[in-house]
């Protein structure tokens, strides 16, 4: 029983340890010396993504607060996964946004998905093509796009596409 018990609190410490080392894709992005405006505005979408997989950070070797950089954060389900990606340019003052998160379910079909899209928000415009296998949804502001592709009877594909322009 004691070996048990030093088993179990063994398993919590190096859990703690690892969620603890885990760096956030802000803390990479400041420690890379990307553009301040871009760094606050990638912690304001890992926030609202809740984005704590595993993440990497590209950005330019000499001047990277001047040139674009990419950001990705890859997290794995009990029933799929995700892939989030950014891409942040710097413009001055200005820090323009592009984001892609493809995510894979393993457990529902698109044809499911669209519905309950549908249903949380009626104003949504879908278009399908090739026979069902791929649809877009778009809302009516066109803020962003989500193609969802199907791969089988309870599996599909959705990537989400956005662009921002804050402050223009």
């Amino acid at each position: 029983m004691n070996h048990l018990l030093r088993l179990i609190v063994l398993t919590l410490v190096i859990l703690i340890a690892n969620i603890v080392v885990a760096d956030t894709l802000t803390n990479e992005a400041q420690e890379r010396g990307i553009n301040s405006t871009c760094v606050s505005y990638l912690g304001q979408i890992e926030d609202s993504y809740d984005l704590n997989g595993l993440n990497i950070t590209f950005a330019h070797p000499s001047d990277p607060s001047v040139y674009p950089s990419l950001h990705l954060s890859n997290k794995q389900y009990n029933n799929g996964s995700t892939v989030f990606s950014a891409n942040l340019s710097p413009d001055g003052e200005y820090c323009y946004v592009s984001t892609v998160n493809v995510t894979e379910v393993n457990t529902q079909n698109c044809n499911d998905i669209t519905s309950l899209k549908v249903t949380e928000d009626s104003t949504l415009n879908v278009t399908i093509y090739a026979d069902g296998d791929y649809s877009i949804i778009t809302p009516e502001d066109k803020s962003y796009q989500l193609i969802l592709i199907n791969n089988g009877d309870y599996s599909c594909t959705m990537t989400e596409s956005r662009m921002f322009w804050p402050g223009r």
